[in-house]
């Protein structure tokens, strides 16, 4: 992961996300956003289409 959100609004309190920048993931198919900036392809993944954190 190059970047990660401020994570989610729960009961109206702010949770942390479970994955942080450089964890590497699996995620759902189909679950992705794809962009392209400056010549670079990115994704973007909502956690909760995150199967799990690789070490």
């Amino acid at each position: 992961m190059i970047a990660v959100g401020e994570g989610a609004i729960v009961d109206g309190k702010r949770v942390a996300p479970s994955v942080k920048v450089g964890d590497k993931v699996v995620y759902k198919k189909y679950s992705t956003t794809e962009f392209k900036m400056d010549e670079e392809e990115y994704l973007i993944i909502a956690e909760k289409d995150i199967l799990a954190i690789l070490d």
